[in-house]
């Protein structure tokens, strides 16, 4: 019964890992392809893939310590990750608005991500509880400070 319990959060934690490498190589992207991305912002982008590092060392150490193996790749499998990959924006524009707007949307569905998994059939522990909680909030903040910059950036043309 608790290797089927650890197994299930397992999988959770592992589509959380998965959705932060996205998150991490979409703003590695944004902020190394985008000439036209300010310095300002590309920085912010980078603090946010910096802060999606650690959100996987956190669930890496919390998946091993249950047992099991942190994924190293992304991979086409569990429940969250495919409704993230439903809701993630793709980064179209070349300018800082539209730039900001793809990251302000898939800010707001990697926050979608993390409330679902809050929300599944999943009985976490307490304390992983609280990480995911703790991460969601924290990407509320980062999605916040994104839509502040989006709103006081001027539309392109």
């Amino acid at each position: 019964m608790e290797e089927n319990k650890n197994k299930r959060v397992i999988e959770v934690l592992n589509d959380l890992i998965k959705i932060n490498n996205d998150r991490i190589a979409g703003y590695e992207k944004a902020g190394a392809e985008e000439r036209e991305v300010e310095p300002d912002i590309r920085n912010v982008l980078y603090r946010m893939s910096t802060e999606s590092r650690s959100f996987v060392n956190d669930l890496h150490a919390e998946i091993l310590r249950l047992g099991g193996a942190p994924v190293s790749r992304a991979t086409l499998s569990g429940k969250i990750y495919l409704f993230w990959l439903d809701m993630r924006a793709e980064f179209s524009g070349h300018d800082t608005y539209s730039v900001l707007t793809a990251c302000e949307v898939a800010e707001a569905a990697i926050q979608k991500a993390y409330k679902k998994s809050l929300e599944s059939w999943v009985d976490f522990p307490l304390r992983l509880r609280s990480l995911i909680e703790n991460q969601r909030l924290a990407l509320k903040r980062s999605h916040d400070l994104l839509k502040k910059y989006r709103e006081n950036h001027p539309l392109p043309g």
